[in-house]
């Protein structure tokens, strides 16, 4: 097994197990692949693995894997490199994790309303009432080894890349590229 299928299987069962994935009524699989997919450039989704509920519907051929959700049932459609995809297994197993090298992600989709999260802390029980709320429109989020993030600001109300999750194993910058709808 190469390093790609065993990152992909390794990013299904932690996700299986931790509730990452999509948590959908939804059954109309080929629905969900193309909003998977949409997620990212049409260049990078279309040769992607589709990941729907930890499980892979479609064994991609570039390398990276988009989900139709990012949590359960948010609809936040998200593409992944392999880095990305060790991130969010650390991330979901509340694991430590160190960048390795840079990596990227795709969330070109945007969230919907209502699926922000906690600037600054990815485990908050309240995310919509933390009190540093944010909702992304469309973005694209780079993981870096953390002496990169210096000077890079942590404030999303700039309108330019913030860090987010600053201060955690899993800390990363996002660059906004649209706006909320």
């Amino acid at each position: 097994m190469n390093k790609s299928h065993l990152c992909k299987l390794i990013l299904a069962l932690a996700m299986l197990a931790t509730g990452f994935g999509t948590a959908t009524a939804d059954n109309d699989t080929d629905m969900l692949i193309a909003h998977a997919r949409a997620a990212a450039p049409a260049a990078v989704g279309a040769g992607a693995t589709v990941v729907i509920n930890g499980e892979v519907v479609v064994e991609g051929s570039n390398g990276w894997t988009c989900m139709p959700d990012t949590m359960p049932g948010d609809r936040a459609a998200i593409c992944i490199d392999a880095v990305w995809a060790e991130m969010m297994t650390a991330l979901g197993t509340k694991a430590p994790f160190v960048a390795p090298s840079i990596g990227i992600s795709y969330m070109l989709l945007g969230e919907p309303a209502g699926s922000g999260v906690s600037n600054s802390d990815p485990y908050h029980k309240d995310a919509v009432h933390a009190h540093d709320y944010v909702e992304t429109g469309p973005h694209l989020m780079i993981i870096v080894p953390k002496e990169m993030l210096k000077g890079i600001s942590d404030d999303p109300s700039t309108g330019g890349p913030y860090v987010m999750w600053k201060d955690t194993d899993y800390a990363h910058i996002m660059i906004p590229v649209g706006s909320l709808d």
